[in-house]
């Protein structure tokens, strides 16, 4: 299994100890080597296979309410700003922007934006991290900005790190979703991949669900390919992790063996309209000619497939 899977590298301190630090954000935008990370719609700014980071000081004064601190190495310190959602979509009779600084409208229509899942795999080290973490503390953002408790709406602090509630002072802190994903073979090493109800026509995949309440990822694995597939599977073992922020998965791998030596696959005709079990030669052969598309390649589904076949698939 590679060690080096995509959305799980990193090489920038996070120094969490720091972000509490009251005024951090507005500190470090005044810093000359902070580099700031924008976020528009979920994607990130990118200049060709890197991130298109840019420095505090090219930028109007940040909103401590919409950044996060990323870390900092021996080059400064790392901002992630999400930018709004309508910045620069109209502007009034003198041409000026409605939503958004208009010297911040002009530098964002110059940026190219990409999704984390596409370019993923080719950022390098240094830059996986900073984009994983701030995409998934971005949706966080995004998906809960109300108090579970009592409903109000909640503030930003610790650097964009914790939401705090005025009405109750609850705080609440970003959150992440396990989920298994699982290289299941039989006793003829085929591989088994599934195709979900909701998928591009051809595309299969490693099976995978969520962790539920109570339960060991372990219980979990036999517990999803059983739904799924109507399959048993033993011999559960862990493989490897990696962070999924769509919007908020950490995604573990497993490999597992089917039970029965001549197993008959039932998909659940709901979540997984069909599964097949794929011998080496008979997954080549159907990537290559196009019958079956595979998972992304900043995925841990390709990994593990990979892993599995002992080279890399082209497709």
């Amino acid at each position: 299994m590679r060690a080096d899977l995509p959305l799980a590298r990193s090489t920038v301190d996070p120094d969490a100890v720091s972000r509490s630090r009251p005024g951090l954000v507005t500190a470090l935008a005044g810093e000359a080597g902070t580099r700031v990370l924008l976020l528009r719609h979920g994607h990130l700014a990118l200049r060709g296979t890197a991130l298109d980071l840019r420095p505090a000081a090219e930028l109007p004064a940040l909103d401590p309410e919409h950044a996060v601190y990323l870390g900092r190495d021996q080059d400064g310190a790392y901002l992630a700003l999400t930018l709004p959602e309508d910045l620069g979509d109209e502007r009034d009779l003198d041409g000026v922007p409605v939503v958004g600084d208009a010297a911040l409208v002009d530098l964002v229509a110059g940026l190219t934006f990409g999704h984390l899942r596409d370019v993923g795999d080719s950022l390098g080290d240094r830059d996986a991290g900073l984009a994983t973490t701030a995409v998934a503390v971005a949706s966080w953002h995004a998906r809960h900005p109300r108090c579970p408790r009592c409903g109000e709406l909640t503030e930003v602090v610790d650097a964009g790190w914790v939401r705090r509630c005025p009405a109750d002072h609850s705080l609440h802190y970003p959150r992440t979703d396990p989920a298994v994903i699982m290289a299941v073979t039989d006793g003829r090493d085929r591989i088994l991949l599934g195709h979900a109800a909701h998928w591009p026509q051809r595309r299969f995949s490693t099976l995978a669900g969520y962790v539920e309440p109570g339960e060991s990822v372990e219980a979990a694995v036999r517990r999803e390919v059983l739904e799924e597939a109507g399959v048993v599977v033993t011999d559960v073992e862990f493989v490897a992790s990696q962070p999924w922020p769509f919007p908020a998965s950490l995604m573990l791998g497993f490999r597992a063996r089917l039970a029965e030596a001549d197993p008959v696959v039932q998909v659940d005709a709901e979540e997984i309209t069909e599964a097949r079990l794929f011998t080496r030669a008979e997954l080549r052969a159907a990537v290559e000619a196009g019958e079956v598309l595979l998972p992304t390649r900043a995925s841990i589904a390709l990994a593990l497939i990979e892993d599995w076949y002992g080279d890399t698939l082209r497709h």
